[in-house]
């Protein structure tokens, strides 16, 4: 089970009063799926003992999911379900059956569109939107497990453990040209990530041991479900997504001021295909953006502690 993201299925002819009526519901997988899930897989998936619930918040859960293949292996994935989601989206998306309207479908869009423009992604494998009846909303997604892989914020420290002086600052140039320009190709289409934290990128463990010969294509991202694109007011995402990304690298052992400039000297510097680059006001405005966030983390730690 290899390739793209399939598109979303074509919805059966019916009126919109019949769907408001009876519901409906629209259904995406990957090819050979329903073969390994069973022909029945989409009636059973948002039961609660279909996979291992690992964190549960209004009406939404993320659980672990691992379907066996007969042959000694698995599919692993991380199972997203939204069991309550707002009345008028429903309404919505019975009135407009064709629009991912549900977080589930949109975040199966938000994957293809990024493979599509060749970003590195966790591979989506099914996905679904089960409308009404009168408004009714519940959506899924399932991801593939990132295997023997770790979020940055893990994977830094771990290559600042193992590897040498000189290594390691010759494996953060590589990695900070990587991150560079996969901002860089989500900001230059006015798309923005909405979650560019350090822990949504992740890397093979084996390449926090050794020093790889290019980064490119080696960094995944995760948690699609914000992404979204804005002509109007682009400058204030492309602030706050970059404030976000300096300010998950505040604690990581091994990053310094320098590696955050040459992040941006990186990023500013790339091909922007026909947009232009930030000007260096922007690098000012994030930098207020950054306080804010840390200002903010440490009323709330200070708040927490007993």
């Amino acid at each position: 089970m290899t390739g793209h993201t399939p598109p979303l299925p074509t919805v059966p002819p019916c009126t919109a009063f019949g769907r408001l009526l009876r519901g409906s519901r629209k259904i995406a997988s990957i090819p050979g799926f329903d073969a390994l899930a069973g022909d029945d897989w989409a009636d059973r998936v948002l039961d609660e003992g279909t996979a291992e619930v690992l964190h549960a918040k209004q009406g939404r859960t993320i659980s672990y999911w691992s379907l066996p293949d007969g042959r000694g292996n698995a599919l692993n994935m991380y199972l997203k379900r939204h069991y309550v989601l707002p009345r008028w989206c429903g309404l919505l998306a019975s009135i407009f059956p064709g629009r991912a309207l549900s977080p589930g479908l949109a975040e199966w869009e938000h994957h293809r569109w990024a493979e599509e423009r060749d970003i590195p992604v966790a591979r989506p494998i099914a996905a679904g939107e089960f409308r009404g009846p009168w408004g009714r909303l519940q959506s899924f997604l399932a991801v593939e497990e990132l295997k023997d892989m770790l979020p940055l914020h893990e994977a830094i420290p771990l290559a600042f453990q193992k590897l040498t002086a000189s290594d390691f600052a010759k494996w953060k140039r590589g990695l900070i040209r990587e991150l560079a320009r996969l901002a860089r190709e989500l900001h230059r289409r006015k798309t923005f990530h909405k979650d560019l934290y350090l822990c949504h990128f992740y890397l093979p463990r084996t390449d926090c041991e050794t020093v790889p010969d290019s980064f490119v294509r080696r960094a995944f991202m995760i948690d699609f479900h914000r992404l979204a694109h804005h002509r109007i007011g682009s400058l204030w995402f492309q602030v706050k997504d970059l404030a976000q990304l300096l300010f998950s690298t505040g604690d990581v052992p091994g990053l310094t001021a320098r590696d955050r400039l040459r992040f941006w000297k990186l990023y500013r510097a790339g091909d922007w295909d026909g947009s232009s680059p930030p000007r260096r006001w922007v690098r000012r405005a994030v930098m207020r953006k950054w306080k804010l966030y840390d200002r903010h983390n440490k009323k709330h730690r200070v708040e927490r502690t007993p």
